[in-house]
């Protein structure tokens, strides 16, 4: 029996890359193992191509942009990342993993009811939790909540400074607040 798999379309996260500053082209070449579809800003567009990847959208303010054959472009105005994450939306990507060089909370809020969002940022993994949230963890991993947050639990962490906790020991860890959702952070 094979060991190989079929991935279908939009079976996995696809991947849109603002920025890859910071960021390890081994971690890179891991989060492309699997074809997800690619989405690059067109900053970046020249890198990533000469990387030799298929690049599947730019996201551009020039209608003209020259890229790769059947590469799409994602038309933007102001908000480049908006426009790609609403365009993900509209073709029903289940979800996306981010590679930037910078967090804004507002930029990824209102898509959070609609996308799997997971963005990277250099070492970090920053991702959206519910309440109730839990995960195994091994004793020592640093985890950092990115907004203030109300009636915070915790269970399996101790707390460094304000919105920087680690983990206990080796096992699961949990959060519960009150509001629908936060965004964390753990090192990569």
């Amino acid at each position: 029996m094979s060991s190989h798999h079929v991935v279908r379309e939009k079976q996995e996260p696809a991947l849109l890359i603002i920025s890859l500053d910071g960021f390890e082209n081994e971690n890179l070449g891991q989060i492309l193992e699997w074809s997800p579809t690619v989405i690059v800003h067109e900053d970046i567009y020249e890198l990533v191509d000469s990387m030799a990847f298929k690049v599947d959208a730019v996201v551009t303010k020039d209608p003209d942009f020259y890229a790769q054959e059947s590469t799409r472009l994602i038309l933007t105005d102001i908000e480049p990342l908006e426009d790609a994450l609403k365009f993900l939306v509209g073709e029903q990507y289940p979800a996306v993993n981010i590679i930037t060089n910078e967090f804004v909370l507002k930029d990824y809020v209102l898509f959070v009811d609609d996308l799997d969002i997971v963005v990277f940022i250099g070492d970090k993994k920053i991702f959206p939790v519910r309440s109730g949230f839990s995960k195994w963890q091994p004793a020592g991993e640093v985890i950092q909540i990115l907004h203030e947050v109300h009636k915070l639990q915790t269970s399996g962490l101790r707390k460094l400074e304000d919105h920087i906790l680690e983990t206990e020991k080796d096992g699961f860890y949990s959060l519960t607040f009150e509001q629908p959702f936060i965004f964390i952070s753990e090192s990569i």
